[in-house]
């Protein structure tokens, strides 16, 4: 009985956490692709502060939307925030991790022939893992290279391949990429959480008070566009890990860390640029297509203990 109401837990937690999921992941596609197609407006709107407009239609009407470059000159009666998706996604994805990994089958999470671990170190590798790469992202998006895009891009694309392949030496395949996918996740709600709604409550702050936006103010936007990037791109793979433990053939295979490293090197959209606004290179352009592709020839490639193609044993057809 109890392993069978577990079961119905995990399913109604899944069920949450995909639609939460795919609430957010929608609407931050949606405001990278408005801020893509932004065209220069005309001159009486550029008298009232607005930055970009464009015109659409959906739904049987057309719309007509306009971004500011920082405020309107008065606060709006209604305004709509964009969070709870980000949070409670990431709610159900920390209870499903302890339904599905903490508390159900061990084998899901642990692997005796990598690692003899206990449940409770296991459970403190995993959620100190998470902790660790968040502070070290916060560090580096609070630092001066924020504004060197390719550098920032390089190094942290560096941090989650290490995080990746030292997480496949201690854990079975599947609860190694279940991790790395709550290590994006946190880094992405962190974001919404640190960097994009208090910046939102300093602007609001400023025409709530009738006062132009100073340059901290700007300088909070400029970094809340750059963390809202970093989500855009990381939505690929963190997309790529939530359908993953549907295919052994991908956390099964002993270089799993490697396709999870090449996904990773996706990009999802056009990029913007670094938080100083110069340079065509994007805040996570990665740039490695080179290594994407050494990633997936050392995990489909033929070779001891992988199969001689995208999930075709050696001389199958």
């Amino acid at each position: 009985m109890e392993a069978y109401l577990s079961e119905w837990l995990s399913l109604l937690v899944r069920w949450f956490h995909v639609i939460a999921g795919v609430a957010w992941i929608g609407a931050s596609f949606y405001f990278i692709w408005l801020d893509n197609h932004l065209r220069e407006p005309p001159e009486w709107k550029k008298n009232e502060g607005i930055k970009g407009d464009l015109w659409a239609i959906h739904g049987g009407g057309f719309y007509e939307i306009a971004k500011y470059r920082l405020g309107p000159k008065e606060m709006p009666r209604e305004l709509h925030w964009f969070k709870w998706e980000a949070y409670s996604t990431l709610l159900s994805g920390l209870a499903l991790l302890f339904v599905v990994y903490y508390m159900g089958s061990p084998g899901y999470l642990i692997d005796p022939a990598k690692a003899d671990l206990s449940t409770g170190a296991a459970i403190a590798i995993g959620l100190g893992s998470i902790a660790v790469v968040l502070a070290i992202y916060e560090t580096l998006i609070r630092s001066p290279l924020a504004d060197k895009g390719k550098a920032f891009a390089l190094i942290l694309f560096g941090i989650l391949v290490l995080v990746d392949w030292g997480l496949f030496q201690v854990f079975s395949g599947r609860g190694a990429f279940i991790h790395v996918g709550a290590v994006i996740g946190t880094i992405m709600v962190a974001n919404v959480f640190l960097g994009i709604i208090p910046s939102q409550r300093a602007l609001v702050d400023s025409v709530r008070a009738g006062e132009e936006a100073n340059e901290k103010v700007a300088r909070l936007a400029m970094l809340a566009k750059l963390r809202s990037t970093h989500n855009n791109y990381l939505t690929l793979p963190i997309i790529f890990i939530m359908i993953s433990n549907h295919y052994p053939l991908l956390y099964g295979n002993p270089h799993g860390w490697a396709i999870l490293a090449a996904i990773g090197s996706s990009r999802p959209s056009p990029g913007t640029t670094s938080t100083s606004g110069t340079g065509t290179s994007t805040s996570l352009d990665i740039g490695g297509r080179r290594s994407a592709h050494r990633c997936l020839d050392l995990a489909c490639g033929p070779g001891p203990g992988n199969h001689a193609g995208y999930g075709r044993p050696p001389g199958g057809q």
